[in-house]
């Protein structure tokens, strides 16, 4: 184990002299951290067995068959056979890289290195640096480097995100050079790099940022991480010319114009605008990534530390979506804000980053994993009553699979920091670490958060002083942290950085114990509506709502399969608690005898009990669940149950008589839908998104047991003289003419032709006429009914 030790810690002296300037802190590497027995290292050795679950020879067909090399395996199927074909493999690069380092699995040392040379052998084949797994790829890359570019959100040259695709593969490259150490691997890096820099260099500003309109993670990242690789400014200018200037100006100017906007799309450009301002120095670009994390955490993220409804940023001043729809926060979203929280903390040691890095763990991350078997989670749902979904290895290849198998390989990232002469503890996760400067070993154990204390014991090879800074947690709300040195009390001022102080010189054996007093405290929607989620300390508790309709619980690998779609139950049937908002927390008991449970009385529901148990967030699954809830007063019980039926009235009404559904303009809906276009683009008005064309566009949709009658379409008629046919399977069904003047939503059911009733999938085409464009589309559905609502 030394010498792999020795090496990762040369690859990050290469990094220091051109990487990371205005550093505070450093990271400790993970080789340098073990975890103990805890609800983290269960969630790690699961993963563990999710990756050598996974047959690396499926995952490289994409790069295989785009080499034109003889293939050894079918590609899988769902995501990685309809267009986004290759993305996982990148991201099961850095997962394997992490759990490497993390756990000096030799049986994942090996798939990885057999992931390094397979590709390799895709490289080499291509001849010119390029590694992908992107259907046709070798065209649309001629085509854009000879200015022929058809760029869109999620599209471009008539391809699902291939900078986006492409991104991953980079990003696994790297992380297996610098994580572990494949050597190999950095010189695949470099060359692809390489690659990259001819593909633009024909280009103009104008043209690659017209390009970078079509979604491409965090490739400015990246380019900027070759750059302190090699210590080579060509790849640093890459990397700010692979920076969108339409998501930059504007946190430039402290203006947030996020709402709308597909959420896991802009987060990986900031990683890179942060990441290229810590290379040179830039404190605007700096304080740009600042700025965007404020914006998203303290006002558009809800109690778990997650963010988006239906992939998007919903209004920051509106939260309704998070209760009302079965497509809550996404894992991919909160898996690049940890990364971005990392890299504002290193640069500044502001403790705020750690609260949210802390709540965000374990309320979404740790909980996005079945510890029953292992699934990941896309969307975990804020609506009460409903459930989540979670993937099975070989039938679900979604973007949150991918940063999801990445998720659980690196929780000893963030548990310790240092200086030359001091030693931050973050997190209250039972590890051991090796602080090799030092020669000090720590092993930190504990039960947390079932009890509120930690115990570390420091091991040093001879006696060595330094300061010892323990984190103050903003979940200690008027509670002492008491603190205790080979059981005596010890008594310190908190620092200006939050942190309490220790500097001593330490023998080995000494013992410093914690105890962090928790309590139960209510916290409101951000938007100050009358929805609460209650916490002890910093765990989110929920309770289990019942376990009926668990539609598609464990995935298939169908375009839908990462969404729970079974019935959503009732709102207005929901539980209140009925209480002031300032006394839901005397409401909460503790129950003897079971760590971290309790009871939530005063209830009110027709169908639910007066009391229900709340238990972690991250250990309910499998079921329904309660994690907002409604508040009101006595007075006010039957009024809101009246407005809450009202309210989604009418949505529930259509939504129990559709069969498929698309929502215009929104990138994995129209995905899932293999959406075709010609001359069509994408906007959205506040939240709402909407899909026109001069030419067309058209959307294959589900059909399975033959109910549809009708077509149901949402629209906006803004607009002047719009002109269009709606054409089902190439039959023309009907035309509108749209003349303005209407300002919201719209919408018109037409019935499908007798000739393709009985048919499992619908084209269903909107095409402008002549000289026209068509209207403003927000929704199609198919629907079980041949007359209006």
């Amino acid at each position: 184990m030394k010498k792999p030790a020795l090496l990762i810690a040369s690859l990050f002296c290469i990094l220091s002299a051109f990487a990371q300037q205005g550093a505070k802190v450093s990271y400790f590497d993970l080789q340098d951290v073990r975890l103990l027995n805890s609800p983290f290292k269960h969630a790690e050795e699961l993963d563990k067995k999710y990756l050598l679950e996974l047959n690396a020879d499926r995952l490289l067909a994409p790069f295989v068959r785009e080499a034109g090399l003889p293939k050894k395996a079918d590609s899988y199927t769902n995501w990685e056979n309809t267009g986004l074909d290759g993305h996982i493999g990148g991201h099961y690069l850095s997962a394997l890289s992490l759990m490497h380092a993390s756990t000096g699995d030799a049986a994942i040392k090996e798939r990885l290195d057999y992931m390094v040379g397979e590709l390799k052998r895709c490289q080499d084949a291509n001849g010119n640096g390029y590694i992908g797994g992107v259907p046709g790829g070798k065209t649309i890359w001629d085509e854009i480097a000879a200015g022929n570019i058809q760029a869109s959100g999620f599209g471009l040259n008539n391809r699902w995100v291939p900078l986006y695709n492409i991104h991953k593969t980079y990003a696994g490259l790297r992380d297996a050079y610098l994580v572990a150490g494949n050597r190999t691997a950095k010189e695949m890096l470099v060359k692809m790099t390489d690659w990259a820099i001819k593909l633009v260099s024909a280009l103009s500003e104008d043209q690659i940022q017209d390009m970078l309109r079509s979604e491409h993670g965090g490739l400015n990242e990246t380019f900027a991480d070759v750059a302190a690789i090699t210590g080579d400014e060509k790849y640093l200018k890459l990397a700010r010319q692979f920076s969108h200037q339409s998501i930059l100006n504007p946190l430039l100017n402290h203006e947030d114009k996020l709402t709308g906007m597909h959420a896991n799309t802009q987060i990986p450009k900031v990683l890179g605008f942060k990441r290229i301002a810590d290379i040179e120095g830039n404190e605007s670009w700096s304080e740009a990534a600042r700025f965007f994390w404020e914006t998203v955490v303290e006002h558009r993220s809800i109690c778990i530390g997650g963010n988006s409804v239906h992939e998007h940023f919903h209004p920051a001043n509106d939260f309704s979506g998070m209760i009302t729809s079965n497509e809550g926060p996404e894992t991919c979203n909160t898996y690049n804000m940890l990364r971005l929280s990392k890299m504002l903390y290193q640069t500044s040691l502001d403790k705020k980053y750690m609260d949210y890095y802390e709540r965000a763990l374990y309320n979404h991350i740790l909980s996005s994993q079945n510890p029953n078997g292992g699934g990941l989670v896309y969307f975990t749902q804020m609506r009460p009553g409903h459930y989540r979904v979670y993937s099975q290895p070989h039938t679900s290849m979604w973007c949150c699979v991918g940063s999801g198998i990445e998720n659980h390989a690196k929780y000893g990232e963030m548990i310790y920091a240092h200086t030359g002469s001091e030693l931050y503890v973050n997190l209250f996760i039972p590890s051991m670490l090796n602080w090799r400067d030092k020669d000090v070993e720590v092993v930190q154990e504990n039960s947390f958060p079932d009890k509120a204390s930690t115990l570390l014991t420091i091991n040093p090879k001879k006696a060595t002083a330094f300061t010892l800074k323990l984190r103050y947690p903003s979940w200690i709300k008027g509670g002492k942290f008491s603190v205790r040195v080979n059981n005596k009390e010890y008594s310190a001022a908190l620092d200006a950085t939050g942190y309490l102080s220790i500097n001593r010189t330490w023998k080995k054996g000494d013992r410093v114990s914690v105890e962090m007093p928790m309590e139960i405290f209510a916290e409101q929607m951000p938007d100050k509506s009358n929805y609460y989620s209650i916490f002890y300390g910093p765990i989110a508790l929920a309770a289990k709502s019942g376990s009926e309709d668990l539609q598609g619980l464990f995935a298939d690998d169908s375009r839908g399969g990462h969404v729970a779609h079974g019935r959503q139950l009732a709102l207005k049937d929901m539980p209140i608690i009925v209480s002031e908002p300032d006394k839901i927390a005397s409401r909460i008991s503790p129950v003897e005898g079971k760590p971290l449970t309790f009871t939530l009385s005063n209830l009110y529901s027709e169908k639910y009990p007066k009391t229900m148990e709340l238990i972690p967030f991250f250990r309910l699954h499998e079921s329904r669940y309660i994690i907002y809830w409604p508040q009101a007063t006595a007075n006010e019980v039957q009024k809101l149950q009246e407005k809450i039926a009202k309210d989604e009235k009418e949505r529930m009404a259509l939504d129990a008589i559709t069969i498929d559904k698309v929502v215009c303009g929104e990138q994995q809906p129209e995905s899932d839908h293999f959406v075709q276009m010609e001359k069509s683009n994408a906007g959205f008005f506040e939240d709402i998104h909407w899909r026109e064309a001069k030419g067309w566009f058209s959307y294959r949709m589900k059909n399975p047991d033959k109910r549809a009658k009708s077509l149901y379409l949402k629209y906006f008629d803004r607009d002047k003289s719009r002109s269009f046919d709606i054409l089902v399977n190439d039959v023309p069904v009907s035309s509108m003419m749209l003349n303005g003047g209407e300002a919201a939503p719209q919408y018109t059911i037409i019935e499908i032709p007798e000739s393709e009733l009985n048919k499992q999938s619908l084209a269903v085409k909107i095409m402008a006429k002549d000289n026209s464009t068509t209207g403003k589309m927000v929704e199609v559905r198919l629907l079980n009914l041949n007359k209006n609502l």
